[in-house]
């Protein structure tokens, strides 16, 4: 099989569900990593591609709420669908307020599942896509000096050259130098392009 294929996590403790839904899924193309602990889960080296998870709300470890926050505060951004026997309004709209694609009462159709799937593994493609992309902007600013680092950061708040300049005590054609190996280096083709790099990667709030 395409390991660069989808992946479907599935996390609940009834044997049978995880078998049932793993066959529906392998089935449908997918590959399948099925646990019935949260923890297993947890531990589990998730590779770099689009994916989702199959969570039941209610766990004899972590319960599927408690691993929705837990991943959260990891950077674990993998798309949610719970499903649920027990499924309650409040606990859906917590779920969903925490970023769940879905929330699947039991029994849901077969539809109802695959068309949450997809939503989730476009979800998981654009996350991919956005983390690649903070990824390359992180490497570039690490090729400045502190100083050119200084002045991408003034630059980016909306400085101008003759600010920055007397801010630092330096004349005005140092400050240009500086700001166009910034340039350069982080590979911006205008000042808007160099301050979107600069909220991509936290140094400036967006």
């Amino acid at each position: 099989m395409n390991n660069r294929g989808p992946i479907i996590y599935i996390v609940d403790d009834d044997i049978s569900v995880c078998r049932a839904l793993s066959l529906l899924l392998k089935a449908h193309g997918f590959k399948v990593e099925p646990f019935s602990r949260a923890a297993d889960f947890l531990a589990f080296k998730h590779p770099k591609v689009p994916s989702c998870l199959i969570l039941d709300l209610r766990l004899p470890d972590i319960n599927g709420l408690a691993l929705q926050e837990i991943m959260v505060s990891e950077g674990l951004t993998i798309p949610i669908i719970f499903i649920s026997g027990h499924g309650s309004i409040p606990k859906s709209v917590k779920a969903m307020k925490g970023g769940a694609i879905d929330f699947l009462p039991k029994p849901f159709t077969k539809k109802e599942l695959l068309n949450a799937i997809e939503r989730a593994i476009a979800k998981n493609k654009t996350q991919n896509k956005e983390q690649a992309e903070i990824a390359k902007i992180k490497r570039r600013v690490k090729t400045l000096s502190p100083r050119e680092f200084e002045v991408f950061r003034l630059v980016a708040s909306g400085m101008l050259n003759k600010q920055i300049a007397f801010k630092q005590g330096t004349v005005l054609q140092t400050i240009k130098v500086h700001r166009g190996r910034v340039m350069q280096k982080m590979q911006a083709k205008t000042v808007t392009e160099l301050i979107r790099f600069a909220q991509k990667c936290g140094i400036i709030s967006s």
